[in-house]
């Protein structure tokens, strides 16, 4: 494992500022998110309104990947590759999934969004990929091990009766798109690195209606859906820890206090 690096002030305030932006643009693409747009106008939509604010997008040819957010839907678990053949239909949810480079800070977000009137089991496992996302959170503070962020978000979605994803990971992010450490969902308690003041790193828990596996696109190289085609979720923020506990550096609704 490489060192995991303590932010400074100067550096915090930047990666404050892309967090901020690539927020902002998930807002700005929710009014797109409606039956009959395919997924590709939306990646435009996006691409134009982060150029328009001086940042470009971390994805867009990141390891040859073609797009500049990743819009997955209904089984697709991640990586969705935005598409003018993937139009959005009355009852589908996703996720999008947007990571900013503002002045050579980086930022990274998703959350999910749903198209008119989606099943209760759907409207469920939002709900608990939601609430795991707010568990993880809570387990930021200096002193805590990064092991107790999974055991927490992997014991609520089993008692929900859901499974957690185990083949990827949230990720050290500021400097670089993926930094150390590795920040599993499905962990052992007590395990890990300690957390410290100044890191920074993203939580994102992907909650499967059914089995946890994953299963990549081998057309694409990219897209990963569910192993049994069911029902994928995932939220994500980017987090600091503080010197007492954790601020949420891509919340622009105020859902969080800084503790």
């Amino acid at each position: 494992m490489g060192k995991i690096i303590i932010k400074t002030p100067e550096q915090i305030e930047g990666i404050r500022q892309s967090s901020k932006l690539a927020a902002k643009t998930l807002d700005f693409a929710e009014q797109f998110v409606k039956a009959g747009v395919n997924t590709e106008f939306i990646d435009d939509k996006i691409e134009e309104f982060i150029l328009s604010h001086g940042a470009i997008p971390a994805t867009k040819g990141y390891n040859g990947y073609p797009k500049s957010s990743c819009i997955s839907l209904n089984n697709v678990i991640c990586h969705g590759i935005p598409s003018k053949k993937t139009i959005l239909k009355e009852g589908d949810i996703l996720n999008i999934d947007i990571t900013t480079i503002l002045n050579g800070y980086f930022g990274d977000t998703s959350r999910m969004f749903t198209v008119g009137e989606v099943t209760p089991v759907a409207n469920e496992l939002i709900d608990t990929a939601w609430h795991c996302l707010d568990l993880g959170i809570e387990q930021v503070k200096p002193g805590n091990r990064f092991g107790n962020i999974g055991f927490v978000i992997s014991r609520y979605a089993k008692a929900k009766g859901f499974s957690v994803v185990y083949e990827f990971c949230g990720h050290g992010v500021g400097i670089e798109f993926h930094e150390e450490p590795q920040v599993d969902h499905a962990s052992r308690r007590n395990t890990g690195p300690e957390m410290k003041p100044g890191m920074t790193f993203t939580i994102e828990p992907m909650i499967n209606q059914g089995k946890p596996k994953a299963v990549i696109d081998k057309n694409d190289g990219w897209t990963a859906r569910t192993i049994d085609n069911q029902l994928s979720a995932q939220f994500e923020h980017t987090i600091l820890v503080t010197e007492t506990g954790y601020e949420v550096l891509t919340d622009v609704h105020d859902e969080y206090e800084i503790t």
